[in-house]
């Protein structure tokens, strides 16, 4: 039949041999190219989900080591402060590393959980003086003992020479007894004048605190300064859960004040930081911190 295309249908086990015409014909073709072309797309598609998920995965992964690296910024601040105030001698330790995982949240943003791992020394500082203050053993208690006797015995020697070990010991203790000196002038003995006001740091009344401060600070920066590849939408959250390693050494003293600090700022805000609309003072002090 001229002008008609066949076309063999088989079903049921007989064979049907059925003409088509030209149009009907272009017609099945045209369905199939749409066919082939929606299918096409669709996986165009996919494709560009999977590099967009991988990306995403990628940045998170980054401000992971950036998250871990501002803990053990936080933990090398903390230790200078430390190394100020102590006796020569002490060895400051840390042995473990923080660890960070990331996740982005469907409707949220992107949440960081972090491992903060404990901070110690060989005698295990804090525990030490909280324990010695405990029995009024504290360096600051012994030191006013020996004050008393002296001023009691009034030798101008001797008290001398206990405010040069006061200063070689711990010049913090020094800060709140006396008053704070000009810088070149001398001492009823001759020697330089130690300006108190400029050694003093309070760390040793709670290292453990100083420690969560610089960590929380060094977290906050972070935040600012390498999350702008994260995609953080004007409606997320970025939000960082600090928290302390439960995996401790069984030696190792119990931080009884350990809680996890959630840190978090709105989408919105750090868009505007970012685009320079506020300053970083401003973007800092919209971070939300709060301890459970």
């Amino acid at each position: 039949m001229r002008g008609l295309v066949s076309l063999v249908v088989a079903g049921a086990g007989a064979v049907y041999i059925a003409a088509l015409s030209p149009a009907h014909a272009q017609l099945l073709g045209v369905d199939d190219a749409q066919q082939n072309a929606a299918t096409a797309a669709d996986r165009s598609r996919q494709l560009t989900e999977e590099r967009a998920n991988a990306e995403s995965r990628y940045q998170i992964g980054q401000m992971e080591r950036v998250l871990e690296g501002a803990v053990e910024h936080g933990a090398a601040i903390t230790r200078d402060r430390l190394k100020a105030v102590l006796p020569p001698g002490d060895t400051l330790m840390n042995g473990e590393n923080a660890r960070a995982r990331g996740f982005r949240l469907e409707g949220y943003g992107v949440f960081f959980d972090v491992i903060v791992p404990p901070f110690e020394t060989e005698t295990t500082l804090s525990w030490s003086i909280r324990t010695l203050d405990q029995n009024d053993l504290g360096l600051d208690s012994a030191l006013k003992a020996l004050e008393a006797h002296i001023k009691s015995q009034g030798n101008t020697d001797l008290d001398q020479a206990l405010r040069r070990v006061e200063l070689q010991v711990n010049p913090a203790i020094m800060a709140g007894q006396t008053a704070p000196v000009l810088a070149g002038a001398r001492n009823a003995t001759g020697s330089a004048a130690v300006d108190t006001q400029a050694v003093a740091d309070p760390i040793l009344n709670d290292p453990n605190e100083a420690y969560r401060t610089e960590v929380v600070a060094a977290l906050k920066d972070a935040m600012l300064a390498h999350s702008d590849s994260l995609g953080i939408g004007e409606n997320d959250w970025l939000t960082i859960a600090a928290r302390a390693n439960d995996d401790r050494p069984r030696l190792a003293p119990a931080d009884s004040d350990a809680r996890t600090r959630v840190i978090r700022l709105r989408g919105s805000d750090l868009l505007a930081y970012l685009a320079r609309q506020i300053p970083r003072e401003e973007a800092l002090r919209r971070i939300e911190v709060k301890v459970y």
